[in-house]
């Protein structure tokens, strides 16, 4: 897969991108990254690439020129091309009007081969990239950044993970938190039992521990260590929906819950209901 970064500051990804799992990958061959400085695509000896808006308003626009002229260099097919089933390219423009970016987002993503993240800054980008060149504008909360450039960061790692061979344990990204989709759960959904003690279908991750067993006094939870692989898969979903209730209920409407989760929710609310009267 190859991630082309569009931005106004390509020493910014000097850092993010140098390390870790992204760096691996990138030494492995996995993934390419393209880091293209928009200043080389203006005409002026300013070198500008941002404007202020028609109609007034605080603050400047990056202008329609450099990006086109850019995303034309690196021979982007059209936005009528791509937006047809089966493209192996996106153009996705950062904004904070954008589809909040999630990990079923990432996942969908997956089919492409190349990956365009154009980078917005100041108060935003002429209206003309997202409506003929993007196919999409992509958020990754609901706040505001400077620009850009760390969202796109954020975006190549989540991406990067999901990439067969980048994580030491292939299984690691299925059973992260917010994962929906993976054989395990699908089985469990199905009736049938499951063959791990983890699991995530779109729930909050469970808690982790390791050694020591007793640390200052603090001891792991004994249905850990006792090696019963059934008691501890359902110590873990039990704790992974008590954190999810607690901390993000929002995520219950779209994970995939089996029987037994929702005998688990039962408890859960029954324990809940008890503790408080």
């Amino acid at each position: 897969m190859k991630f082309e970064i569009v931005t106004i500051f390509p020493d910014f990804f000097r850092g993010p991108l140098d390390y870790g799992i992204v760096r691996r990958a990138r030494d492995a061959g996995l993934i390419e990254i393209g880091v293209h400085d928009l200043r080389v695509f203006t005409h002026d000896r300013h070198r500008t690439v941002d404007d202020r808006p028609f109609g007034g308003g605080e603050g400047m626009v990056l202008k329609p020129e450099p990006i086109f002229e850019c995303l034309q260099t690196l021979a982007v097919s059209s936005q009528d091309e791509r937006l047809r089933d089966g493209a192996k390219e996106t153009v996705i423009l950062l904004s904070p009007q954008g589809e909040l970016f999630t990990q079923k987002v990432a996942q969908r993503m997956m089919s492409c081969e190349r990956v365009v993240l154009i980078c917005g800054r100041y108060e935003g980008v002429d209206e003309r990239v997202s409506e003929y060149m993007a196919d999409r504008e992509i958020s990754v909360g609901d706040f505001v950044l400077s620009g850009g450039e760390l969202g796109a960061a954020l975006i190549v790692d989540a991406m990067t993970r999901l990439i067969p061979g980048a994580l030491g344990n292939a299984a690691s990204s299925q059973q992260e938190s917010f994962t929906a989709g993976n054989a395990e759960t699908q089985a469990s959904v199905a009736g049938e039992p499951p063959t791990s003690t983890c699991s995530s279908g779109g729930l909050l991750d469970y808690p982790h521990y390791t050694r020591p067993a007793d640390f200052a006094g603090m001891k792991v939870p004994e249905v850990l260590v006792n090696g019963n692989h059934d008691e501890i898969r359902r110590w873990r979903r039990r704790k992974a929906l008590q954190k999810t209730i607690r901390t993000r209920p929002d995520l219950l409407h779209g994970a995939e819950l089996s029987n037994e989760d929702r005998k688990l929710l039962a408890e859960i609310d029954i324990d809940t209901e008890s503790t408080t009267r």
